[in-house]
């Protein structure tokens, strides 16, 4: 009788990580201008049973932490050690803006939409394409850790593009967030850029902030997902029935109708119908004031966090749903 084949290692940067077992491994990236070495910090456990190769990217924005917080509590966890397949968890992709704490790269360039990216352009470009070449085209499935830009806070949510992958809805109800958003994806992002690959995005939270409610989702969700793959055994206490998840076709920004302070009457995660207030603008007099109604029903995914605003900003994102 033959001796099913062993597994392969799988090469990461010049690593080679055997079956059953996991490494830290640093891809260099280009040094700052001081000559300061910089890498994009990678660990993997490489299972020895055969499975889906799942990756968890976070910090493509670099002030954008919940994500490494999730991806730090999911190392963590000892039932990775019964793995099959493998996981490869990258905290850090832009690793410059997490140390400058911003958003972008020292080019000012966007790295979420610099995808595919190419070996020798811009730095933004470089830095997608070490992403994409040693990681994303590696994997099976991803999953991508977003939080809201700044000044701006994100219920936890799953984003996905449904008319170009239908085959993520049932992934993405394996994470089993509060709502599902069926959202289109962009040129030059990662997104895009992997194609017909089932990657998720997970948007939860504002930057640089923790928020342990979105930290917990995530970690939870990514476990789930985990299982759903049969990468990971259920436990005895699993409940076999997921939380029923909204699923919202289309979202709506509703936005400043004049600059002043606005007061927010509506908190993330609330059912809203049309017509309710969700909060009110005044000048710093309070002389002249305007509601902010939503203009649909659905349920509040995002919202501003600074009561200082411009006339057309954005201020309430309302996901569409089924009342």
């Amino acid at each position: 009788m033959n001796k099913p084949a062993k597994r392969a290692p799988i090469v990461i940067g010049d690593v080679s990580v055997a079956p059953g077992n996991s490494r830290y491994i640093d891809l260099p990236l280009p040094p700052l201008y001081t000559h300061t070495s910089v890498s994009m910090p990678v660990h993997v456990i490489h299972g020895k049973q055969d499975g889906p190769i799942l990756a968890v990217t976070a910090a493509i924005h670099g002030d954008e932490i919940n994500g490494i917080e999730i991806i730090r509590r999911l190392l963590d966890i000892k039932s990775l050690r019964r793995l099959s397949g493998t996981l490869i968890a990258v905290p850090v992709v832009n690793v410059y803006g997490f140390v400058s704490q911003t958003r972008y790269l020292p080019d000012r360039r966007d790295l979420n939409r610099s995808f595919p990216g190419s070996e020798r352009g811009s730095m933004a470009a470089r830095l997608a394409d070490t992403l994409m070449t040693e990681i994303m085209d590696k994997c099976t499935h991803g999953i991508d850790f977003h939080t809201a830009a700044g000044g701006r806070t994100n219920l936890p949510q799953i984003r996905v593009d449904l008319e170009g992958n239908p085959e993520l809805l049932d992934i993405a109800r394996a994470f089993a967030p509060p709502i599902i958003v069926d959202s289109p994806t962009r040129s030059g992002t990662m997104r895009a850029a992997v194609g017909d690959k089932p990657v998720l995005l997970f948007e939860a939270g504002e930057a640089l902030r923790f928020n342990e409610q979105s930290i917990r989702t995530g970690v939870k969700g990514v476990l789930r997902v985990m299982r759903h793959l049969k990468m990971l055994p259920k436990t005895k206490h699993a409940v076999d029935e997921l939380p029923d998840v909204r699923l919202s076709r289309d979202s709506t920004w509703m936005r400043a109708s004049q600059s002043g302070i606005v007061r927010t009457h509506v908190s993330l995660g609330k059912v809203v119908k049309a017509g309710d207030v969700l909060g009110v603008i005044a000048d710093p007099f309070g002389e002249s004031e305007e509601t902010i109604a939503s203009t649909v029903d659905g349920v509040m995914i995002g919202q501003t966090r600074l009561p200082l605003v411009h006339e057309g900003e954005a201020l309430y994102h309302v996901a569409s749903i089924e009342m």
